[in-house]
């Protein structure tokens, strides 16, 4: 569908410079975009390519309209600026309320309004399944568990047994939410497992990407809170708490009982350790090793980037010198010790 550029800047709160009756029917990048796209420049990493640019119109912050030479969306947030006109010109899929004849569904279980069911479904004994929510192709909802209403499981999404989802909650294909945690107690070198009797509590507005995993709890509930957002490929152990509007990364391992506060942000490939307790606008940068608690608020790297082979041999070969060096310092200053108290150096 078409929008005037005059109709888009209204609804996105952002200024006009051009033909307000110009119209964009969808988005595309700098490079790529031609006449019926609109663009955006949030990153001056880009800026080269605005120049040449093919798109009808141009997404923009205030300190970089003039540059631009078609249409502009001045907005001093041109991302979020992007993301509200992608979605206008881009809306999900309209779907009707049905349940598929492949799908099974328990007798008892509950079903609102404009519920949809896709093929291969699953929905067990005793759940609860709010109006407006869609169910793809080949997921499971587990017994005793609930869905808030237009919450959305797009395919092959399992949900165990006590699993309970806010509302407008949205999962990707593959995420696995409620299976048991790493539970395990030795009795004389033979691991017994240890009965996972808690479920998850997922709040309002959360997603959470494809083959993420996310374990029940011990006794009480693993707790994701609301407006958090999480990547693909997480694991997330059991007893975990993630604090609302919390964002993060692909590749992320908690280890259980590590309790994360609001508005942190885990870049990819994060591990924290268990029993930790993060603040919250706590930001770690991706590959960090979180060994401790962390409960000021601030921005925290714990990794080596890469260097060269080489570089990284050499420092290799410098840290496993570093004990030999250590008693060498000390033998030194021992020696400068003495002669700033005037005796004779051995």
């Amino acid at each position: 569908m078409a929008y005037r550029l005059g109709d888009l800047a209204k609804r996105v709160g952002a200024e006009l410079r051009g033909d307000a009756d110009c119209e964009v029917v969808r988005v595309d990048q700098l490079q790529s975009a031609t006449a019926g796209a609109i663009s955006f420049l949030a990153n001056r990493q880009y800026l080269k390519y605005l120049s040449d640019t093919l798109a009808s119109a141009v997404i923009i912050p205030p300190e970089l309209a003039d540059r631009s030479p078609v249409n502009a969306l001045i907005s001093n947030n041109p991302y979020l600026c992007y993301a509200q006109v992608a979605a206008i010109l881009h809306p999900s899929r309209e779907f009707g309320p049905g349940i598929h004849h492949t799908a099974v569904v328990a007798e008892d279980a509950e079903l609102a309004e404009g519920v949809w069911i896709g093929p291969c479904a699953v929905i067990e004994a005793g759940s609860r399944i709010g109006s407006g929510v869609f169910i793809g192709p080949g997921c499971v909802v587990g017994s005793g568990s609930s869905i808030g209403r237009e919450s959305r499981l797009v395919a092959n999404v399992t949900l165990c047994s006590r699993v309970r989802l806010g509302e407008r909650v949205l999962i990707h294909p593959g995420a696995v939410i409620g299976s048991d945690g790493f539970g395990l107690a030795n009795d004389n070198g033979k691991w017994i497992k240890v009965p996972q009797l808690g479920g998850v509590s997922i709040g309002n507005d959360v997603e959470i990407g494809a083959n993420t995993t996310i374990d029940c709890g011990t006794i009480s509930d693993t707790v994701i809170a609301d407006g958090a957002k999480l990547d693909n490929q997480i694991q997330i152990a059991h007893n975990v708490e993630i604090g609302e509007n919390t964002a993060i990364a692909g590749c992320v391992g908690i280890a259980g009982s590590t309790k994360v506060g609001k508005n942190c942000t885990l870049g990819g490939g994060v591990g924290l350790s268990g029993h930790l307790e993060i603040g919250d606008n706590v930001h770690f940068s991706g590959q960090s090793l979180v060994t401790r608690s962390f409960t000021e608020p601030g921005f925290y790297s714990g990794n080596l980037p890469a260097v060269t082979n080489s570089e990284w041999r050499k420092t290799v070969a410098r840290i496993r010198r570093m004990n030999d060096m250590m008693q060498r310092l000390k033998a030194l200053e021992k020696q400068i010790e003495k002669l700033n108290n005037g005796q004779k150096p051995v």
